[in-house]
Parts: C-alpha cells; structure tokens; sequence
C-alpha cells in the first residue's frame, strides 16, 4: 500500500514504562476495548465494512480484531473472488486481494479505530510453513507498516512449541519488514484454554500477551492474574473468551449478556484487558447487521465510561477489599482499587451480601472521613448513589434488588 489518509488515530502504539497498558503517540494512556471481526478484510463490502466501524467507534470499542485472509486456509476467495496468494502458495501474496485490505485499514484510519492484523491463522499450518512464512509477514508487514493504527499478531496451533519454529519465522519477518514500528503479540488457538505466555513470554518480540479462553470463561481470572505477575511484566489481553449467542451453540450452555459482561470485568479488575465478541459476526449469517446491536457489545460500552472516568492506569486488582463474598467459578466477585486507594471498583457476578473493607482507603485521608458509594447497572449504567460510608468499621453491603449483577463504585472526597 502507498499512502493511508492521515486521521487523527492512537498510534503507533507502545508499551507503558510499567509494562502494564498501552500508551498512544502522545504518551497517553490508551484504553483496549476490543471486539473480535476476524472477516472484517475478506467477507465484507466497503459499505458493510464503514457501517461495521461507525457502529463499533460509537459503542466505545477501541481495537478491533481482523484475520487478514480470514478463517480457514486461506485458499478460500474474498467477495471480489480474489485469494490472498497466488496459486495458494503464501510466498506470492495476491495484490489484488490486498488492494481490498487496503480499503478497510484506511476505513479504520478514518473512524479513530486501532486493528490487530493477524497474519496467519493455526488452520493455515499446511501452507504457510517454515520455509515461506518469513517471506510473506515481512511483505505483509511492509505494505502495513506506515498505518499509525495497527497492531500485529498471528495464530498458531497449541501446544505452542510444537509450532515454534513457524512462530519466530512469523516474528522476524514482521519485524523485517515492519522495522520495529508496531507492537507484536501471538494468539493461543487452544485444544485447551491457552496462554501466549505459558511458552513464549521471554520471546523478545513477544511485546504483550493475549489469552484465549473460549468455552472456559471460569478460567478468566486467575488467567490473566497469573499473566499480571509474570517478569518481565507485560499487558495482558484477554483476546479471545466465549462469543455472546442467545441461541444455542457449541458452547453446551447459552452465553447470555450476562456472562459476556462477567468475562469483562473480570478480565479488567485481574489487571488485563478484554475483547468483545459475538458468534455472528465471524459466522456471516444474514442477520449479521442486527448483532452489531447485541445487548452486550452496548454494555461493554458502559464498562468504558465507568473506568475511563478515572486513571485506570493506576488501577491495582486487590480482592482484600471484599470479604465474605468470594466464590469460584461463575459466581465469582471482584474488586481493584487506585494505586493510591482514591477509588475502588467492584464487581458483583450475582446476587449477594458482602462486607467492604473499608480500612483500605484511610491512607492519605483522616480516618472516618466517609467514602461516597454507588451502585452502578453494568447494563446501562444507571448509577444509585448509596450515601457515605465510613472507613472505621467494614460495612456490609446488600446488592441492589431484581439487579443480575451489579457495580459498586467507591471514591474518597478528591477522586
């Protein structure tokens, strides 16, 4: 690609000098809020393409999620009947085919939106290989590599050393034909829940970790606390957990909003950050347009407002901040507080009582100097202040009635 429209968009991203989130341009704190559209680049219309990133920017998504060739082999044709390699064969990439890509990088440029290009795809084994897969990141890499707004990654099958040799040569040739100006990660496609770190966290090109959860959304927490405290410290994204579908699916159990919004928070107050996704959108059926207004992709919107309101940069997971209400698996809750104890955010998966330790927010501010508390709907984000509490004593706290989960939010005076 010779030229992108300039827009102002976050990029090139890097990596915080605390290795815990993302920073833009300007140095800024950048807020991963992502949604997975892997046939973004090979199934959609331009049109589509432009109704699929306004809707997506005007929920508050910040990343999405694309498979450059789409899911599959890659010997499957785009729309316009253009596969992404001549003759199948990875060392000869299709310009025809990316002339297509082209639209839809510059498309995100125009709509402040940050892609994650992913490469290579774990079912591609067969035909990108060792021996070309150098040879086609690095040629993908340097037509890409002037887009402020990208981000790379590819897939692999798990476990990940058995496909180490393909991985690195994926790395080197993104790093060769990229010249260092975008940040790389890898995306664990799992017979089993999967970590980019488990096997490759020292790999140098290795900028941020993603996890994958799929039906395993139980998994979440303790996921990505285990990636919170690895060395060298690196972000954390949970890239890849189960696809919101009321129908039913592969799962063996319904993913309702409400579990779409558990894998959320969770993914946030662990310290990580957290992709969106919808079945629809990557299956293609004919009412793809009406799941971009899915229940859950709006309250991911909400969970947005909530944590951009404050530095949550400085957040930090603390579970100390609740007792008498942690419970494994799909009712667990979670809390994480500012580095400073100005705020805390906790989230409550279900119906319950709990007690709030309230000790936690006296540094800095006179004890019994009350806390402002309020309940926030994480589905519209009704808040219902609670009043003040005190900081002398742990108070215990019910959730708000007919609420399926809820959100309190606790500040001292001068958050």
């Amino acid at each position: 690609m010779t030229s992108l429209t300039q827009q102002a968009v976050p990029g090139p991203l890097r990596v915080s000098a605390n290795g815990r989130y993302f920073v833009d341009q300007n140095g800024a704190p950048f807020f991963w809020l992502g949604d997975t559209q892997w046939q973004l680049a090979h199934d959609f219309a331009l049109a589509d393409v432009e109704a699929i990133l306004s809707d997506r920017a005007r929920k508050g998504f910040t990343v999405l999620q694309v498979m450059l060739t789409g899911i599959g082999d890659g010997t499957k044709p785009n729309l316009y009947g253009h596969t992404p390699w001549l003759n199948h064969n990875p060392a000869t990439p299709n310009k025809a085919y990316f002339e297509h890509v082209d639209a839809v990088v510059a498309s995100a440029a125009r709509h402040g939106l940050v892609l994650v290009l992913y490469v290579c795809h774990g079912l591609q084994r067969n035909i990108v290989t060792p021996d070309n897969a150098r040879h086609y990141a690095a040629w993908v890499a340097r037509r890409y590599k002037d887009a402020p707004h990208i981000l790379w990654a590819f897939v692999t099958r798990t476990p990940i050393a058995d496909e180490l040799p393909l991985t690195r040569e994926l790395a080197a040739g993104i790093q060769a034909g990229d010249g260092g100006h975008h940040l790389i990660s890898y995306h664990p496609d799992p017979v089993r829940p999967a970590l980019s770190s488990g096997e490759i966290h020292a790999e140098p090109w290795l900028a941020f970790n993603m996890i994958q959860t799929w039906a395993y959304y139980e998994g979440i927490y303790g996921m990505v606390t285990r990636d919170y405290h690895r060395t060298p410290t690196k972000p954390v994204v949970m890239a890849e957990g189960a696809y919101e579908d009321e129908s039913a699916s592969e799962y063996g159990f319904v993913i309702s909003p409400l579990l779409v919004r558990k894998q959320a928070y969770w993914s946030f107050l662990s310290g990580g950050f957290h992709t969106y996704g919808h079945s629809d959108n990557w299956r293609m059926p004919s009412a793809w347009k009406i799941t971009l207004d899915a229940p859950a992709a709006a309250h991911m919107g909400v969970l947005k407002r909530l944590f951009t309101a404050r530095d949550w940069w400085n957040l930090l997971p603390d579970q100390s901040l609740i007792t008498n209400h942690t419970h494994p698996g799909s009712t667990l809750h979670t809390a994480a507080r500012a580095s400073d104890g100005r705020w805390a955010i906790v989230y409550l998966s279900s119906p319950t009582s709990f007690t709030l330790y309230t000790p936690t927010f006296s540094a800095g501010h006179p004890l019994g100097h009350p806390l402002r508390a309020t309940w926030i709907d994480p589905r519209d984000g009704t808040e219902t202040p609670l009043g003040n509490l005190p900081t002398t004593e742990a108070p215990t706290l019910v959730t708000p009635p007919g609420w399926e989960d809820a959100v309190l939010l606790v500040d001292t005076p001068d958050a």
